[in-house]
Formats: structure tokens, C-alpha cells, sequence
């Protein structure tokens, strides 16, 4: 069978960890060389961008593109694990309604930017050589160093279904002690560290009780598919139909086609001199761009004669050749 080789954009469902995704999709796929971009916690779902075949060399690069979630929280309570199926550590009853809606949009609004986060123990980040969340559940905690994050966008939206504008948000405290925020943010950001912290600012404690994944990078909850979709496609129209290229993730470099001349060390990973390649099909007002015209380290998508794309170069010695920055070698 042929090997596939770009990237499907699932909706994780509930109770699947990613590894799981992952085990699920080399069964549909029929092939072992799959990978995920970043964990996502099994009660939470949304978007899981997986990389097959040669794409998994995107792997790390798409781990790193900010996010956006929805999340509702719970105010009230706090749990050793952060959200609501965790083990209740304090409830302060009903203070939530001594809270006023003014105090509530202020405290979501100054998490605004950047910060620094200490991981949950309740987290997959590893700690010499084991899983926090192993030794969180045979009853050890150990001190976490806390890491730079940055919430770029946070809101408070009005309750699921609800069209109020933002102006019109007294809808929204009709759901309490449940909210419901959105939340842009860098990678290695807990959204349920962030609730915990609302709660605590609000100084009645708060939980995530359900959490949705709608973006990563450009990849969005609307194109995203279930295993069971999946697995339609491929006995119906194919996976080919909804995989995403691996080019499409570079797709702001301009391309370069490779001449016969420099095939055989397009082949091999080599360098190619300049005058191996040439721009494909892009002109300024005083006509074709060539390569040596762009400034030095710019990065080019690469592709033979035939189309065929063999990873991104850079513009290096003296704009003299074309470096492998990196290659995605046709399997």
C-alpha cells in the first residue's frame, strides 16, 4: 500500500488520550508511521493536527503554533487535578455570588499577556525520566519550575448557543456558577492551571469542567474530523481527499523549481548552486524575480521538475547556494 505522507486534522473525542489517536489512526491509515502534535488532555477535545509519513518531521514545528480553546469553568470548588473529575480539595459553598459581574470580566482580562505558569502535577511533562502525573497519583508532589507563557487573547463569552453581544453579556451570569472563556495562547499553556488561578483571584476557587481545542495554528475545529469520518473517507472518496500537503505548512515561502541539473543533488540532500533553480511563476514590475534577488537566509519551498516537494532551502554563502534547512524526502 501507498505510503501517506501530510497531515489530517482530527477532533479528538473524549476519553481518548492523543497516543491513543494516534494507535487508532495506524489501524484506518494502515501504516506505522504516524505521530501527534502535542497532548491533549483525554477529557478535553477538538483539534489534534497528526502527521504521516515523512510529515512527522513537522511534528515539532506545529507543537509550537499558538492555540485557541474554549473552556467552561466552575466556581466554587478546587480539585488536586485541576478540573472537575479531580478529587475536591476545598468548596466554598455559594461565595461565588458575592462576586459582581465587573470583578469577574476584570479578573479573566488581567490574564491578558505574558506570565509565568507552574505546571499541574496532574500534567505529562516528564521529571527525571518519569510522568508528573505518575508520581501525582502514588502521592507525590515535587516542586515544578515555572515557564514563560503568554495568553495573547482571553473573553468571556455568554453561555453555548447564546448570540448576546459582547455588550449585552449579562446572559452570561445567568449560568453561574459555570462560565465559559475563550483562550489564545502559546504552547505549554494548562488552561486548567488558568482556571484554577480565576478562581483563586476571585477568592472562591474555580475548576475547568469542559474544555474544546477549536485551533491549532491554522488548522481549525471546522475541518477537523473523527476517527469514525476518517475511516469513511478512506473506504469512500480516500484519505488522499482530505490530507493536508506538507508543503501547504510552508506555503508563505515562495517555491523554486529545480533544473534537470541540480536533480541528482536535490536527490541526495545536497546543496544546490543557485543556478540549479529558479522561481516558479512570480514576477515584479521590472519582470522575473530570480533567487539571487531575495535577501540572504530568505527560505524557499523546493520542488522537481515534476512538482514533486522535497522540503525548504535557505539562501546561504554569499546568496551563491541553496542550503537544506528542511527536507522532506518523497518516500
Amino acid at each position: 500500500m501507498r505510503v501517506l505522507n501530510g497531515i489530517l486534522i482530527i477532533r479528538k473525542e473524549q476519553d481518548f488520550t492523543s497516543n491513543d489517536v494516534v494507535a487508532k489512526l495506524r489501524g484506518i491509515c494502515r501504516q506505522k508511521k504516524i505521530g501527534h502534535t502535542g497532548t491533549l488532555d483525554p477529557n478535553a477535545t477538538g483539534v489534534l493536527p497528526v502527521c504521516l509519513g515523512n510529515a512527522t518531521k513537522l511534528c515539532d514545528m506545529l507543537t509550537d503554533r499558538s492555540k485557541e480553546y474554549i473552556a467552561e469553568l466552575t466556581l466554587g470548588i478546587t480539585t488536586d487535578t485541576q478540573d472537575i473529575w479531580g478529587q475536591v480539595l476545598t468548596d466554598s459553598g455559594e461565595k461565588w455570588r458575592e462576586i459582581s459581574r465587573e470583578e469577574i470580566e476584570e479578573t479573566i482580562a488581567s490574564f491578558q499577556g505574558k506570565q509565568e505558569q507552574i505546571p499541574p502535577m496532574y500534567s505529562a511533562l516528564k521529571v527525571n525520566g518519569r510522568r508528573l502525573y505518575e508520581l501525582a497519583r502514588a502521592g507525590e508532589t515535587i516542586e515544578r519550575k515555572a515557564r514563560e507563557i503568554e495568553i495573547e487573547e482571553i473573553e468571556l463569552l455568554p453561555p453555548e448557543g447564546c448570540h448576546e453581544t459582547k455588550a449585552h453579556q449579562a446572559v452570561c451570569f445567568s449560568m453561574l456558577p459555570k462560565l465559559r472563556i475563550r483562550v489564545v495562547c502559546s504552547k505549554g499553556t494548562y488552561i486548567r492551571t488558568i482556571c484554577q488561578d480565576i478562581g483563586d483571584r476571585l477568592g472562591c476557587g474555580a475548576v475547568m469542567s469542559s474544555l474544546v481545542r477549536t485551533r491549532v495554528g491554522s488548522f481549525r475545529l471546522e475541518g477537523a474530523r473523527t476517527l469514525s469520518e476518517i475511516e469513511k473517507i478512506r473506504d469512500g472518496a480516500g484519505l488522499e481527499s482530505v490530507l493536508i500537503p506538507v508543503d501547504a505548512c510552508f506555503k508563505e515561502y515562495p517555491a523554486v523549481r529545480v533544473k534537470e541539473s541540480g536533480l541528482r543533488f536535490l536527490k541526495n540532500g545536497n546543496e544546490l548552486a543557485v543556478s540549479m533553480a529558479e522561481i516558479m511563476a512570480e514576477k515584479s514590475a521590472a519582470g522575473k524575480i530570480r533567487i539571487e534577488d531575495m535577501p540572504a537566509d530568505s527560505a524557499f519551498r523546493i520542488y522537481d521538475p515534476e512538482g514533486t516537494f522535497y522540503g525548504v532551502y535557505r539562501l546561504k554563502n554569499g546568496k551563491r547556494t541553496l542550503k537544506p534547512w528542511k527536507m522532506f524526502l518523497p518516500t
